[in-house]
């Protein structure tokens, strides 16, 4: 039964979400986009040992995803997973701080993406089924997360100058042990959406702009993603101050949200290739920008492109993927973007990344980004060709 928007226990859960996104999000800013200058600076890793550890994560979270889904499928008790993935995550982070031999170092990149790949997945799978049954707008509540991100970024920039940067991995703790108070209270998810792979894929290859798309999502999202991880290192190579990487990320992510929330409105009024088109064509003018080597100022004020890039990008591949699967296989199609993009694209991007910063510097690795995200935004305007010819699913 549909819940009425007013009832309390509709604003509750809607309140626990929000707060769940806030908090985890937080948390994973408050950690990642300065892990790799903690890195560099506190441990003294070159570029390819900082790309092997920050690209650890993705990786093993293509191994990891598929075992917790299947986990919550036969337990049936979501809340009491994501409880555990977010108090464990938490934990294992608070590792860093006791070494600075490098395998140990990979080893708990490992470990730690173990856990926390089950965070997304789990909150995304109750959210996105709550709101569907009962009402609602799962982007209005996804951008808390982007708060969440924003804040913490730019926090955690100016504590790591006046505290020191190991400071980043007892907040990336208190404040993920903190959200497993709202875990447990997120929606029940009764719903059991099954992913069969093999099947799945053999109807997925049959659909040529799926495939296409794929590889869009490889070379447009990935760089997306790895951004995350190297975005400081370009602020300081620069002459920015762990300060203003906490700035420019806070512009960054905070520019998210007022796009997540018209992204629903755009494109039904432009079109959703329209709008992929747009924000790959915009996020790979960003990287080659920054190839250019401008300013600290420069990078503050283009930072509110992200919103633009990923506030669109983000909802609108998600919609058209959805679109495109038959419904028998819309779980797979899913399953397959995300791995294809958080997963694969995030653990390509970031590992070669590293290399690339060896062979030259972090410039050099914008220059890649930009790139291979023009690429992806040619393919789109493939795809759109095979749209005006009138290729069937």
């Amino acid at each position: 039964m549909v819940q009425v928007s007013g009832h309390p226990s509709h604003k509750r859960l809607m309140f626990n979400m929000r707060a769940f996104y806030f908090l985890s999000f937080f948390a994973i800013g408050a950690l990642f986009p300065l892990l790799s200058v903690y890195l560099q600076n506190e441990v003294g890793l070159n570029g390819a040992q900082i790309g092997t550890i920050m690209s650890i994560g993705p990786i093993t979270m293509l191994v990891a995803q598929p075992v917790w889904g299947m986990l919550s499928d036969y337990t049936r008790k979501p809340r009491i997973l994501l409880t555990i993935a977010v108090i464990g995550t938490g934990a294992i982070g608070l590792m860093y701080i006791t070494t600075d031999l490098y395998p140990a170092l990979v080893f708990i990149a490992a470990f730690l993406a173990i856990f926390q790949s089950a965070i997304i997945p789990l909150s995304d799978s109750m959210s996105m089924n709550y709101v569907h049954e009962n009402g609602g707008d799962y982007g209005r509540i996804r951008l808390w997360g982007a708060a969440g991100f924003a804040v913490a970024v730019w926090l955690m920039g100016n504590l790591s100058d006046w505290f020191g940067q190991s400071i980043i991995f007892y907040v990336f703790a208190i404040i993920l042990w903190a959200s497993a108070f709202y875990a447990l209270r997120m929606p029940k998810d009764s719903s059991v959406v099954r992913v069969e792979l093999v099947s799945g894929l053999r109807k997925l290859v049959k659909v040529p702009r799926f495939v296409l798309f794929l590889v869009v999502t490889f070379l447009v999202f990935g760089p997306i993603m790895a951004n995350n991880f190297y975005f400081g290192l370009l602020i300081q190579f620069v002459g920015g101050s762990l300060a203003g990487v906490g700035f420019a990320f806070l512009l960054a992510a905070g520019s998210e949200i007022p796009f997540m929330r018209w992204a629903g409105s755009l494109i039904n009024k432009q079109g959703i290739i329209v709008i992929l088109f747009l924000a790959a064509l915009v996020s790979g003018l960003r990287w080659l920008f920054y190839f250019m080597e401008p300013s600290p100022t420069f990078i503050y004020v283009t930072t509110v492109i992200q919103g633009l890039s990923i506030g669109l990008f983000i909802p609108a591949a998600l919609q058209y993927v959805r679109n495109l699967a038959p419904s028998e296989v819309k779980a797979t199609a899913i399953s397959l973007y995300s791995a294809v993009g958080n997963g694969l694209g995030a653990w390509f991007f970031t590992f070669f990344a590293g290399l690339i910063m060896d062979w030259q510097n972090v410039l050099y690795v914008y220059l890649f980004y930009g790139v291979l995200t023009l690429i992806g935004a040619a393919l789109i305007l493939v795809i759109m060709r095979l749209e005006k010819r009138g290729a069937t699913v």
